[in-house]
């Protein structure tokens, strides 16, 4: 029987609609949540559900996704296939419940990037992902002591298992609707803060230059074209500013012909601005990485 491990120490209005999802998952399983110490970090809550459970898999789930019905079945099947497999997570779907035209671009961007990566990782997602209980014991689960605070908790570890040697995989087959609502603020501030800057310090630490999932060079070919389009148009350079838009739109045509599917042409002219706002945050997490990194007084 696998353990599922749900940090909720911050009590999320979610929860219910969580647990409800996993009631009526197709697999047997044990549910370990997580609600106190109040306010404690997403890596302590899961270390001490690990510590809890018995089981020699276990699954982790955000307290805002749902799990679909067979979503720990394909975790546990996709284990079983690969013995020599220590960890697999899967992606949102492509019907976020938050309705708020921010809010569905977040949630669908996240999705599209996880959808378009599957095959082998060098991180892991604990959204929606299963660890072997032995591999996680191994590199010393979750870093509490440098995450107190969600952020990219699960991505160090997934870089701790995969220089171990542990193998990793994405498999967007499984999945979750993510129930979480965004705006604007919280967009920019967690892709800079919570995830870009100390993405960007790890990655100098590790001398990891990875190119998957949003690091992929697509990605980085667009983030270049958003710089150059708000430069120049600051610079008072319409036709070049038009021309990085362009680019930009150009590089990411699969994921406006996802936004046009899910939200009409409302959302997919909306997601244009939110698209440059987005990658314009990712170049900021740049420096500002580099900064965190220097001030650690890392090697």
């Amino acid at each position: 029987m696998l353990t599922v491990v749900v940090p909720a120490t911050d009590m999320p209005p979610t929860l219910e609609r969580c647990l409800a999802a996993l009631a009526r998952s197709s697999e047997p399983h044990r549910v370990e949540v997580v609600s106190a110490p109040h306010d404690s970090g997403p890596a302590a809550a899961r270390n001490a559900g690990v510590a809890r459970g018995g089981a020699a898999t276990v699954v982790f789930v955000d307290a805002d996704v749902e799990v679909h019905p067979d979503a720990l079945a394909r975790l546990r099947r996709r284990l079983e296939a690969d013995p020599g497999l220590a960890a697999v997570f899967g992606a949102y779907d492509e019907r976020p419940a938050a309705t708020g035209l921010v809010s569905r671009f977040r949630n669908l961007l996240h999705h599209h990037v996880h959808a378009g990566s599957a095959g082998p990782a060098t991180t892991f997602w604990a959204g929606l992902g299963a660890i072997r209980r032995e591999a996680f014991d191994a590199v010393g689960g979750f870093d509490e002591r440098r995450y107190p605070r969600p952020s990219i908790e699960d991505v160090e570890l997934g870089m701790r298992l995969h220089a171990a040697g542990h193998r990793i995989a994405l498999d967007p087959a499984v999945r979750g609707t993510h129930l979480k609502r965004w705006t604007l603020r919280s967009m920019v501030r967690t892709d800079l803060a919570a995830r870009g800057a100390p993405w960007v310090a790890l990655a100098l630490e590790r001398k990891a230059a990875g190119t998957s999932l949003n690091l992929a060079w697509r990605h980085r070919a667009a983030a270049a074209a958003a710089l150059l389009a708000a430069v120049t148009l600051v610079l008072g350079r319409p036709r070049l500013a038009s021309a990085g838009i362009f680019v930009m739109i150009l590089a990411n045509m699969s994921f406006y012909a996802l936004l046009g599917r899910r939200g009409g042409l409302r959302l997919a002219v909306a997601g244009v601005p939110l698209h440059l706002l987005h990658h314009l945050t990712a170049v900021l997490s740049v420096p500002a990485g580099a900064v965190l990194w220097a001030r650690a007084g890392r090697p």
